[in-house]
């Protein structure tokens, strides 16, 4: 159940560097959308680092931000990949990846210093991006006869509806998304438009 209709996420992506005792903390943030952009951007770091000790990396995808993941990537368990997720829920944030590429400088930092380490550079790299608010949209599909349009025009303004696709013949079809909190409403007002058909898309 969704009590909200935004979240918060990052604007676009950010990097820092964190060192302790001679190892180097790569840390990177990215705005993401699904699990596939994750696995391209965990695997261009990869080519980009072949040569890092670790990629240890915590995502949180979906507005209900049920969908998550810490990765230690061979470091003690627990001591990289939950602290970094840590971060990302403490600012309540969803659809970020961070990952942090560790360089191993020489000298064993010990469990909490790793802790330390990657909770550090998740915090930094939060603190260096712009966090920003997104709404939830749903989106729709209407199809209605010609004669309807004036009246479905009016609503569609009247409800602040953001048409993506328009097709205006004999038959009319209209994509659109609209904030999750006016989506009953409209239900409501469109299913009152005789022929109108409407076909959610979520």
């Amino acid at each position: 159940m969704l009590f909200s209709d935004t979240y918060l996420t990052i604007e676009k992506k950010s990097d820092i560097i964190f060192k302790d005792k001679g190892s180097k903390f790569l840390c990177f943030a990215f705005p993401v959308e699904n699990e596939q952009q994750i696995k391209d951007i965990l695997f261009q770091l990869k080519k980009e680092h072949p040569q890092a000790n670790h990629h240890c990396f915590a995502y949180r995808l979906g507005a209900d931000k049920l969908n998550y993941r810490a990765n230690d990537d061979g470091e003690p368990s627990n001591t990289a990949g939950n602290p970094i997720l840590g971060q990302i829920q403490s600012k309540d944030l969803t659809n970020i990846l961070i990952v942090v590429v560790r360089y191993f400088g020489g000298t064993l930092l010990g469990v909490s210093g790793l802790i330390n380490a990657y909770k550090t550079s998740a915090t930094e790299v939060i603190q260096n991006s712009t966090i920003v608010e997104k709404q939830i949209l749903f989106n729709y599909t209407i199809n209605f006869a010609f004669e309807q349009l004036n009246d479905v025009m009016k609503l569609m303004k009247q409800l602040d509806c953001k048409i993506t696709q328009q097709n205006f013949d004999m038959n009319c079809e209209i994509q659109f998304s609209i904030r999750k909190a006016n989506s009953e409403q409209c239900e409501e007002k469109l299913k009152k438009v005789s022929g109108l058909k409407l076909f959610p898309n979520f």
